[in-house]
């Protein structure tokens, strides 16, 4: 009997240390790998990758942001999907086409849609022909103020974000992490954001 209980108890032992070695390979590796990706500057195979920021850069939630239906931010707006960003002061016809091209983007992301939100930064006020045509894109056009200032954070290669056209990608944690020039192809940058979405453990 006494021999049971302690094969029992190696067992209960046994299946504990193999609960916590998955745990450590589960959330340990891939933020050491993503680490060491950060710090060696290292890309995955491929030609198709936009251009890495590097370091990352952790975006701020300044206060009182809020979205075209009033809103307000939270700690958390960056942290709970991959946001595939753009930025523009006006909201014009290059903006209009770029939009079109995140919503076909978003839209062949297919099985991994709704680990992605598109987010669109703009001063433009009225938007309400916007938000009919793109009911699921997150406008963040209020104060003016706050929104410039959010915008700066987007700047690559000295270039104003707020007339560049790029394409911003900022991962589930909040790190704005990866940029596309309005020249990139938008089939290369869906080919890199499902790449890095097959790879990623979070969002």
């Amino acid at each position: 009997m006494q021999n049971e209980k302690q094969l029992t108890e190696l067992e209960i032992q046994s299946k504990g240390r193999k609960v916590f070695m998955l745990m450590v390979v589960f959330f340990v590796v891939p933020v050491i790998v993503v680490i060491l990706m950060y710090q060696f500057n290292w890309k995955p195979n491929g030609n198709s990758l936009g251009e890495l920021v590097n370091p990352p850069r952790l975006l701020s939630n300044p206060k009182e942001l809020t979205d075209n239906q009033g809103l307000v931010l939270t700690d958390q707006f960056w942290k709970t999907k991959w946001s595939i960003v753009y930025v523009a002061d006006h909201c014009e016809q290059t903006c209009l086409n770029k939009l079109h091209d995140l919503r076909q983007l978003h839209v062949s992301l297919y099985k991994d849609i709704e680990r992605a939100q598109r987010v669109l930064i703009t001063n433009t006020q009225d938007v309400a022909k916007i938000k009919n045509d793109y009911p699921d894109l997150i406008i963040i056009n209020k104060p003016e103020a706050n929104v410039s200032n959010l915008a700066q954070e987007f700047q690559v290669k000295a270039e104003n974000p707020m007339s560049s056209d790029r394409i911003y990608l900022v991962d589930s944690l909040g790190y704005f992490m990866m940029s596309y020039p309005a020249s990139f192809p938008l089939a290369d940058v869906r080919k890199d954001i499902t790449r890095l979405l097959r790879y990623s453990w979070a969002g």
